[in-house]
């Protein structure tokens, strides 16, 4: 394993500093995120409001076949709570919507219907978003393991998040990481095997990123065995900078945790962070520990050269 990696694309603290320009950039992101997350709903409110126009008084809304789950929503039903409602319990939650809400509203209770159904559907986007960081990030750092990989002329495969299964490489993989778990490679006549978001047995803990030394037919088996594990590190996309601190103490908190369980085991796989938000108090502490050795590696997500490094690097274990 190379000694000091982060020697390639670090020089001092300062270089895991997130600049203004980077924050901006990451706050513009995130609204084109949301407004990209927000065209389904949009379009069920476009859908809503014609189906709803046939109806002359609120009481018709009942009588339209299709629309039920617009209703519940309206009524302020979340996904959630409908998983513990009965049927009656959903119909009663609609009438009182339509009692207390569409009935005063007169003749534009089509509009109170579609503004209710977008509060209960903007609050549903507002949960979503809050891991949207996360989702931006690991979709930037697997676009730049693929570039490495492709780079060096590596096939790799890509498992697929809600299906698991894996995929061959294409001449085509735009917009793979929208729904990528993991990917898959051979370094000579190693297997590799990296995967996001994963409980490991020995910390008992979700990790952010594993990289092993496995194939993605025996990680089932190995998966378990310290020394199957090359890399672990923690993943922050965060960008606002108020909560910079706060995302660095909770990955600190994890690697120590991953460090102190599998020291226990006799083994010392390699720890690295990447965040988004780093402030200088922050870019400080993690500069020590990656001269203490504490760390293997460390980058700032928004600076495309730290980022094609510990590509490369990952690639390379």
């Amino acid at each position: 394993m190379p000694t000091q990696p982060y020697r390639k694309h670090l020089r001092s603290s300062a270089d895991l500093m997130t600049t203004y320009e980077a924050t901006r950039a990451g706050f513009v992101a995130l609204a084109l995120e949301r407004s990209r997350r927000a065209t389904p709903y949009v379009a069920e409110a476009r859908a809503l409001r014609h189906a709803a126009a046939q109806a002359k008084m609120p009481a018709d809304l009942l009588q339209i076949a299709g629309i039920e789950a617009g209703l519940w929503a309206a009524a302020g039903l979340s996904d959630k709570a409908l998983t513990h409602l009965l049927p009656e319990d959903k119909t009663e939650a609609v009438q009182g919507l339509i009692k207390n809400f569409l009935e005063p509203a007169g003749g534009k209770f089509v509009e109170e219907l579609v503004f209710r159904f977008l509060l209960t559907r903007g609050d549903a986007l507002g949960g979503a978003m809050r891991n949207v960081g996360g989702a931006l990030a690991q979709r930037k750092l697997t676009r730049a393991l693929l570039a490495s990989l492709t780079l060096a002329n590596v096939a790799y495969r890509w498992q697929h998040a809600k299906t698991r299964e894996w995929v061959a490489q294409t001449n085509d993989d735009a917009d793979i990481e929208l729904a990528l778990r993991g990917i898959a490679w051979r370094r000579g006549n190693k297997s590799r095997t990296l995967i996001y978001n994963l409980t490991v047995p020995l910390v008992k803990n979700n990790v952010d990123l594993c990289l092993f030394n496995a194939s993605p037919e025996k990680l089932e088996a190995d998966f378990a065995l310290p020394a199957a594990y090359l890399a672990l590190g923690e993943l922050k996309g965060g960008i606002d900078p108020a909560g910079a601190d706060e995302h660095w103490k909770t990955a600190r908190t994890a690697l120590e945790r991953i460090r102190k369980a599998f020291a226990q085991a006799h083994a010392a796989p390699a720890t690295f962070f990447v965040g988004a938000a780093v402030e200088k108090k922050m870019a400080n502490e993690i500069w020590e520990h990656l001269q203490d050795g504490t760390l293997t590696n460390a980058a700032n997500l928004n600076a495309e050269k730290q980022i094609a490094s510990v590509s490369r690097w990952l690639c390379s274990l």
